[in-house]
């Protein structure tokens, strides 16, 4: 499940970047490189949450707490990103609302995956079970809570492209040239 939802984080991704390069054509209010930096970042927390789907957090600790790093800090940088586009794309292509929502759930995701890293890494054991009172327990609750605060902020914020999204048709064409 989660390789198909970083799957479907990259499309959104691409298409994101695709309608900002559109917009581009008539009012360059970001520019291309930007868009393709903040585009490459969002890929690279998706790549991190394949690690994480793929290497499982009991078997290679080390691999899946990598790649969560990875997903998380990309994640976090590349809706910041999104939402300095947002920002430079008002008011033609974002509404005032929309920035506001944008950045404020970049904001919370900020602070919250600062102590989800501090805490994570006090933990001293890998384990799926936790009883309230053990060793480590403290670290692992309140890390797992920043955990689902950073993760449900990119699904709003991945909601907030619905509007973005309703407005551009995507074609895709095949030509093929006679002399192939």
């Amino acid at each position: 499940m989660i390789n198909i939802s970083a799957l479907l984080g990259a499309v959104t991704m691409y298409i994101r970047y695709l309608i900002v390069e559109k917009q581009k054509e008539s009012s360059d209010c970001v520019g291309s490189l930007f868009n393709l930096i903040t585009l490459c970042i969002g890929l690279l927390g998706c790549i991190g949450m394949g690690i994480v789907a793929t290497f499982q957090e009991l078997a290679v600790p080390s691999v899946h707490d990598g790649g969560a790093l990875m997903a998380f800090g990309a994640g976090v940088v590349y809706i910041t990103l999104q939402s300095i586009i947002s920002y430079k794309s008002y008011p033609q292509w974002s509404s005032c609302c929309i920035c506001y929502i944008r950045i404020s759930i970049s904001v919370v995701s900020c602070i919250a995956v600062i102590p989800m890293i501090a805490f994570a890494s006090r933990i001293s054991i890998t384990k799926i079970d936790w009883i309230p009172g053990e060793k480590g327990y403290v670290y692992h609750f309140v890390s797992a809570i920043c955990e689902w605060t950073v993760a449900f902020g990119f699904v709003f914020y991945f909601l907030t492209f619905i509007r973005d999204f309703q407005r551009v048709t995507l074609r895709i064409s095949t030509e093929m040239h006679e002399d192939f």
